[in-house]
């Protein structure tokens, strides 16, 4: 991975503790979806703790998604910048200051990397929808203000959408 590639996944979203057992959480489903966004939108409603895949049909496909813990969240519309299969992870200061024990430099595919199997970097921040090795956390406002998926959700919808593809924040 590149040292810009590095960068972005130095992004302030990934570690969190998480305490506490959670239930079962929704898998994904096709909803109505009537907010107008053109197909192949990602919407992601950090309220819900929910992002949508816009079909163009009035339905979307339905993901429940981690967000950013409530002083983390953000809101605006921007881009997929970069899909990544099993990225490295390097955490950025923030994080690093908050946990100071990780490593500066996680390898991909490793068991305690955060960005899970897969990871779509977004243009303007240090921000990414990927996946996560603490499934649990799914559901759930914990993040630095990246997007946390069930691994077989993030590659479900990267394999549904493409470098460009509008991304969407909502409160």
């Amino acid at each position: 991975m590149g040292t810009s590639a590095r960068r972005l996944f130095a992004a302030a979203c990934c570690v969190a503790p998480i305490f506490g057992a959670m239930g079962q959480v929704e898998a994904r489903e096709i909803v109505p979806f009537h907010m107008q966004a053109e197909p192949g939108t990602i919407v992601i409603r950090n309220s819900e703790r929910r992002l949508y895949l816009v079909q163009g049909d009035g339905t979307a496909i339905r993901y429940t998604v981690a967000v950013g813990a409530s002083s983390r969240q953000w809101e605006g519309e921007t881009v997929i910048n970069g899909r990544h299969v099993r990225p490295a992870w390097a955490p950025p200061a923030v994080v690093k200051r908050d946990v100071p024990n990780l490593p500066d430099m996680i390898p991909g595919g490793a068991p305690n990397n955060p960005m899970g199997e897969a990871a779509m970097t977004l243009a303007g921040g240090e921000y990414a929808i990927h996946g996560t090795n603490l499934p649990r956390s799914v559901g759930r406002a914990v993040s630095y203000g990246c997007f946390r998926m069930f691994n077989e959700d993030i590659v479900d919808l990267m394999n549904r959408v493409t470098v460009g593809t509008r991304v969407v924040v909502t409160r």
